[in-house]
């Protein structure tokens, strides 16, 4: 059977079972803290490769307004229809189709003979991706499972932002995206959030450190100290901000303060603050969550929960500026629409 006839047919049974209202017993999927094993010295061990890859969508899907979990029978469909052989790893990135079973079947039956590379042969990973949970959602607080709306301040900011850049987009590098421009991934964080692929990550631990390693990142290598040391002045800002490190319990809780007004992660300003946590709930699990809050961008702090996966490597050094070749072709195709249109006007 194609890969195509086992997304129809698993299709059926998840539309069958899967969309009747949620069973009133499904319970808050909370991590119980067991670390497996503890570093020589002490700490809770959080070393090796981690993936959170996920289909899971970060905001839930109006189709799915109220439902805060799958069931066990719609998380189970849902699963063996994501994870069949020949699905793009791609497919359904923003996660608003994942309460829509058209969208998904005809997502899932595209095939992609006409474009220069084939996702579901160079995009597969070791553990196919699938659901991080039986949530619908990343986002867990506010219970609604959506981004809290901006503040007025911010909804100026980013009106501003987009009136200032109308009709210069293609001006100069320096009005691309930084994300285009090699500068920054929206997904790489902190917060961290799952990348569309290469989505691996490295932990390493010494005394006093823990030192965080992302496949698919432009900035360098986080290394959180663990010894009380304060943050940098307010007046270094940088793109990933500045992390600071303890343990509470079997939890590494990183504070990061020192963004710049440019890192911009979901609307946000320089006044961001992220707190992230790690627990080691398994040999092959840690439960990573974050809550931001900036009140000059959104009505009230909000929180995401990921469970990252153990998975292997090796990471593939991730060489973005070596072959950037789109921007430069960008800015070529935008020089010699200029000149077209300026000989047209002579």
């Amino acid at each position: 059977m194609s890969h195509r006839s086992v997304a129809v047919t698993l299709l059926t049974v998840f539309t069958i079972v899967a969309w009747a209202p949620a069973s009133a017993t499904n319970q808050t999927e909370a991590p119980t803290s067991s670390p497996t094993s503890h570093t020589a010295w002490g700490d809770p061990d959080l070393q090796g490769f981690w993936t959170g890859q996920t289909f899971t969508p970060l905001q839930r899907p109006a189709r799915l307004a109220g439902q805060e979990f799958f069931t066990e029978k719609e998380a189970a469909a849902l699963e063996q229809m994501l994870t069949a052989e020949g699905v793009d790893p791609l497919a359904l990135r923003s996660g608003e189709n994942l309460g829509d079973p058209e969208a998904i079947r005809q997502l899932l039956g595209q095939t992609q003979e006409n474009i220069h590379y084939d996702n579901t042969m160079w995009l597969r990973t070791r553990r196919p991706k699938g659901l991080s949970s039986r949530r619908t959602s990343l986002v867990v607080d506010p219970p609604d499972g959506r981004i809290p709306p901006l503040t007025p301040e911010a909804q100026k900011r980013v009106a501003e932002r987009a009136e200032d850049m109308r009709g210069h987009e293609f001006d100069s590098y320096e009005n691309r995206p930084l994300q285009e421009r090699c500068v920054l991934w929206a997904t790489e964080g902190p917060p961290m959030m799952p990348a569309p692929y290469n989505d691996l990550l490295q932990i390493f631990q010494a005394p006093r450190y823990v030192v965080v390693f992302q496949e698919m990142s432009n900035n360098a290598v986080r290394i959180i100290p663990l010894d009380g040391r304060p943050h940098l002045s307010p007046n270094i800002q940088q793109f990933p901000g500045d992390s600071r490190g303890h343990w509470e319990g079997n939890s590494l809780v990183v504070d990061t303060a020192n963004f710049t007004n440019k890192t911009n992660f979901q609307g946000s300003s320089a006044a961001l603050h992220v707190i992230e946590r790690f627990t080691r709930v398994d040999a092959d699990t840690i439960h990573y969550e974050f809550t931001v809050e900036d009140p000059t961008s959104w009505t009230r702090p909000w929180s995401v929960e990921i469970p990252m996966k153990k998975t292997e490597g090796p990471m593939f050094a991730y060489a973005c500026h070596e072959g950037n070749y789109d921007l430069m072709n960008i800015l070529r195709v935008a020089r010699a629409q200029d000149k077209a249109h300026d000989e047209a006007r002579k």
